[in-house]
């Protein structure tokens, strides 16, 4: 058992990895898109405020991913594991094709799939799977209505300015709201995979009878999402960065602020976000404000398309994950 348990927390910071890949564009798409960071800065930059973000935060996103999806009662080993497969999976192919998903929700996914195997709709937590779909429409919108006023008004405070004078300032205001973004981004997304790790050390036995989650759970979440982060997935990057629209350094700092203040307020609320539908929200509001054509609507809607099939995708390729687990299970015990 302890095998296994080893095993599965090694998926699971695996899993933490990918993230920390796929999301990099979230944390350093509008800081490179603008040239105030090469891109090797850029993520060095953001991973070590994903580290950081494991001081002083709280772990509520863990609570919700380690009790409020799933019921404790039918999560077992084997069902995350299946979960992790399926998360896994579709984060790996969707990087490959640059595609910027919420990795969050593949998490999810995964953990409704492999328990819609294993013991139908009444496996589920409805409450907690309700608040999370709410999100996904909600976290781009707000993103987007933010950045749009705070553009706005950013721009009709800096009117007297001449264009290179506001470009130098917010040059060096990227820097601090590209931090805040990546504070957010490693508050909210290392804190799936703490609670993925606290779940099975709890349903293996090694938590006790209270469920909660271990400091060096979540240091290892932090320093691998950190990681992930650093070794960037660079067709994402430009996705997000360099394709959505184009970005002067005002734009960026709108956007990235707009990104943080969702990110860390859903997070100290304990509810599970897409770091991507927010920073992509935050800078279709920071083009719409010059025009609507300046945002380029081909590539945001495949990147719609790529989250609408995020959780049926991860909980379909979970739930043969966990069947096909559950199958070895049996012909070896």
């Amino acid at each position: 058992m302890l095998t296994l348990v080893i095993i599965i927390i090694g998926l699971a910071l695996l899993f933490d990895f990918l993230n920390g890949m796929n999301d990099a564009a979230n944390s350093i798409a509008t800081i490179v898109s603008t040239h105030v960071l090469s891109p090797r800065l850029a993520v060095l930059w953001a991973a070590f405020f994903n580290v950081v973000a494991a001081f002083g935060f709280g772990v509520h996103v863990a609570n919700t991913i380690g009790k409020g999806i799933v019921e404790l009662s039918v999560v077992n080993e084997y069902l995350i594991l299946g979960a992790l497969i399926g998360a896994i999976v579709w984060t790996h192919v969707c990087t490959r094709f640059g595609l910027p998903i919420s990795v969050s929700h593949a998490l999810i996914g995964g953990l409704a799939g492999a328990g819609l195997a294993k013991g139908g709709i009444g496996a589920l937590v409805m409450g907690g799977l309700i608040k999370v779909s709410l999100f996904i429409f909600l976290s781009p919108l707000l993103g987007l209505i933010i950045a749009y006023f705070f553009m706005v008004g950013v721009t009709w405070l800096s009117r007297k300015s001449s264009p290179h004078k506001v470009d130098r300032v917010f040059r060096v205001g990227q820097l601090i709201s590209s931090a805040a973004y990546s504070l957010g981004h490693g508050t909210n997304d290392a804190q799936k995979t703490m609670g993925i790790i606290a779940l099975v050390l709890y349903t293996s036995g090694y938590l006790g009878n209270e469920f909660y989650v271990p400091v060096w759970v979540i240091l290892s979440a932090h320093a691998a999402i950190g990681l992930g982060t650093y070794m960037g997935g660079w067709k994402v990057v430009r996705t997000m960065g360099m394709k959505l629209t184009h970005l002067r350094p005002i734009g960026g700092f709108c956007a990235e602020t707009a990104g943080a203040s969702v990110l860390l307020g859903t997070a100290l609320a304990g509810i599970p976000v897409s770091t991507t539908h927010t920073i992509a929200g935050a800078i279709m509001g920071v083009g719409s404000t010059r025009r609507l054509s300046a945002v380029r609507w081909g590539i945001a809607g495949k990147i719609v398309w790529a989250w609408i099939l995020t959780i049926p995708a991860s909980a379909t390729v979970a739930a043969g994950g966990y069947l096909v687990v559950e199958a070895i299970h049996q012909l070896l015990s």
